[in-house]
């Protein structure tokens, strides 16, 4: 059983960082009247669900504090789907890329919510003699191997 030690190991986070990728060099061709509004925004919400995962990853001895800032990354997500959505409606993006977006989104969204319903698997937690247990299993979260 491999352990992870790392949230860049995380295949939601592995998943996340690939579309921020992309959603930047879609963004690129929006019109530049969108750049300060929804380019700005449809950039930060897909880059703020890798920083909010980051984040729970080191959160992870506090259950609560965890499992919020999955659900950050969660919404941040969910909004990346809006910003995908006004994109197409407008006219910037056609329907099928809005819909692998969207559809790509779906995805994190569901290992995100994954993770945050089975928070135990994640924290840290005090071994005997103070030592913090600091490695989960790879295969906790069950989520999709990455293709």
């Amino acid at each position: 059983m491999s352990t992870i030690r790392h949230y860049r190991e995380l295949n939601v986070y592995q998943n996340a960082m690939d579309w921020v990728v992309k959603v930047f060099e879609l963004t690129k061709a929006f019109p530049l009247e969108e750049r300060s509004s929804l380019t700005d925004q449809m950039r930060r919400s897909s880059r703020s669900v890798c920083a909010n995962l980051a984040e729970a990853w080191r959160k992870r001895r506090y259950e609560a504090a965890f499992v919020s800032k999955l659900r950050d990354a969660e919404t941040e997500a969910a909004e990346t789907q809006v910003h995908a959505e006004v994109a197409w409606r407008c006219g910037y993006l056609t329907e099928a890329t809005f819909r692998r977006i969207d559809a790509a989104y779906d995805q994190i969204i569901g290992q995100i919510v994954k993770t945050a319903d089975q928070p135990e698997k994640w924290l840290i937690r005090p071994r005997r003699g103070g030592e913090t247990e600091k490695r989960r299993p790879a295969e906790a979260t069950g989520q999709p191997s990455r293709p």
